[in-house]
């Protein structure tokens, strides 16, 4: 069935989704372009500006470093390659391109970067409450991850774009972890640093696999009414 067989009110509900996707890959836009903005302040190999200023007692630690700079070098990248695999029109006209930069996102987060996250978990600051929240988003990152690799390769495309989704809010955490620290210390004064650090490792990546799920849930409710519609329009 073509656009023009549908229904006004099924061209309406197809408009106002493409409009919401529209925000949504802005605001993907958005948050990509300001973590290679935060990168930069680590490039070629500064350790004591940003984040590193409370990690001088790793930095001579050769695995922590390491995993550290991995991170630097490879979170925009990563960031790049998993807002492109929501482009709508990526997908159906360059679908080469779609899965090339899609096994890019995924072979970044499975080798390199959530392996990275992990170790880089075990030394967080805060106590086991910190490292709880953080191990646990490393592991998170890298099952979705897995699974919307095999969800492609199995042919179950729904379930793809679902992992994909849950792997790309995490990957975002980064950005919405920075974001609750700003907003909390500018909003409420007085706290604890670390208190607030222990907030956000929780606050950076849970809110983000909540609002994941609803776009999911989303998803699936349009699948459900655009079928309606176009069975209405027949």
């Amino acid at each position: 069935m073509d656009s023009q067989s549908l229904s006004p009110k099924s061209k309406g509900f197809i408009n106002s989704e493409l409009t919401v996707n529209v925000i949504l890959l802005a605001a993907l836009a958005f948050f990509t372009v300001l973590m290679a903005r935060i990168t930069v302040a680590y490039i070629p190999y500064n350790t004591d500006v940003g984040f590193l200023q409370i990690k001088q007692d790793y930095i001579d630690l050769d695995v922590w470093r390491t995993a550290f700079f991995v991170q630097v070098y490879m979170s925009t990248w990563v960031l790049l390659a998993g807002f492109t695999q929501f482009s709508t029109k990526i997908r159906d006209y360059y679908p080469k391109v779609h899965r090339g930069l899609g096994y890019s996102y995924a072979l970044n987060v499975l080798f390199i970067t959530g392996p990275a996250s992990l170790i880089m978990a075990f030394y967080a600051n805060g106590g086991i409450t910190s490292k709880a929240a953080f191990i646990l988003l490393a592991i998170g990152w890298l099952y979705f991850t897995a699974m919307a690799v095999v969800k492609a390769r199995s042919g179950d495309y729904d379930a793809h774009r679902d992992y994909m989704i849950r792997s790309y809010a995490l990957t975002l955490s980064a950005l919405t972890l920075r974001a609750w620290k700003w907003s909390i210390n500018n909003s409420v004064d007085g706290l604890p640093p670390m208190d607030v650090y222990r907030a956000v490792a929780w606050l950076g990546w849970v809110p983000n696999l909540i609002f994941a799920e609803f776009l999911i849930w989303r998803y699936k409710q349009q699948a459900i009414k655009l079928r309606l519609l176009r069975r209405s329009s027949s």
